[in-house]
């Protein structure tokens, strides 16, 4: 029987040796506390891809060309301990391999480990978090590797900049840098925060985006969905000058509970994450949307293909 490849894609465009970008799916869900279900998100984002065009319009990209090779999922952890251990180790091995590695889970405590080999690699680490929480607690249920306390280490390790936030315990004032903080109440009404967030930003980003970071008009199925997020367009345009400003050495999507009565946010899920690795070698490539547009005949586009071969 084949291996399965992300989104189902040639074989040849998979492999481990020649692909550009390592894809690692985490099914963990061992400290959430109110909507459980995070475990299978990895399966359902999967599923969704296979489902999912392969041509990105709006770049004229098929990205996966780059080679994207589904690791073998992480699953079956005994202890958030050892969770955390096990990530890290899995990230840094393709970390040390020079790929470009991205995660799909499971809950946002599945980000620690991955933080951790990101920084261990660059000196000049930015976390950006794009979440509705804060995610800034110390300890939480008896464990610092709880998915409330998902930040609070990059928080003193790492330049962290947070996007979105909605909601947070006073406990977490304590530890939060409010300048670097950009509440989802003030972004309604600040016309340059896009701006103010870039500028807060080092050379090397790893994104970790919480999916309930967006409204759940558009993305309900999350373990604690909020009101008063972001919508799908103004994602893409963050997300787009990110990558287009800075290096995005890596990034995860986490936090899809998904819901068999409700697909759609498995589709967002995989949909999003192929977004950005469009934007994120769009841009490798030195090319802008404009470059890449069709010349206006088949002959002139065949060429203009030719001159940017994946």
């Amino acid at each position: 029987m084949d291996k399965r490849t992300y989104a189902g894609i040639p074989s040849n465009y998979a492999t481990q040796e020649k692909s550009k970008v390592v894809l690692i799916p985490v099914a963990y869900d061992g400290t959430s506390t109110w909507g459980k279900g995070a475990d299978k998100g990895p399966e359902a984002f999967l599923e969704a891809s296979e489902n999912m065009e392969l041509y990105d319009i709006e770049t004229e990209t098929e990205v996966y060309k780059e080679g994207i090779y589904l690791s073998e999922i992480l699953e079956n952890f005994e202890s958030p301990d050892e969770m955390v251990k096990r990530v890290h180790g899995v990230v840094k091995d393709f970390l040390f391999r020079k790929k470009m590695v991205t995660m799909v889970g499971g809950e946002h405590s599945i980000s620690i480990g991955a933080i951790q080999a990101f920084n261990e690699t660059y000196n000049d680490l930015t976390v950006l978090q794009i979440d509705a929480h804060a995610d800034l607690r110390k300890e939480y249920n008896g464990s610092r590797y709880n998915h409330a306390c998902a930040m609070y280490e990059a928080s003193r390790t790492t330049n962290l900049i947070q996007v979105g936030i909605r909601s947070m315990d006073s406990s977490e004032l304590s530890v939060m840098n409010q300048e670097n903080v950009f509440f989802a109440h003030d972004m309604v009404t600040d016309e340059f925060w896009v701006d103010k967030v870039l500028e807060s930003l080092t050379k090397h980003v790893y994104i970790t985006f919480d999916l309930d970071a967006l409204d759940p008009s558009i993305l309900p199925s999350t373990g604690t969905p909020e009101p008063g997020g972001l919508f799908w367009y103004e994602t893409l345009d963050f997300l787009k000058r990110v990558f287009e400003e800075t290096e995005v050495v890596g990034f995860d999507i986490v936090e899809l509970c998904p819901n068999k009565q409700e697909r759609s946010s498995d589709f967002l899920a995989a949909k999003l994450y192929y977004k950005m690795l469009s934007y994120k070698f769009l841009n490798e490539h030195g090319l802008t949307e404009r470059e890449y547009r069709p010349l206006g005949n088949f002959e002139e586009m065949e060429r203009k293909e030719e001159d940017y071969e994946y």
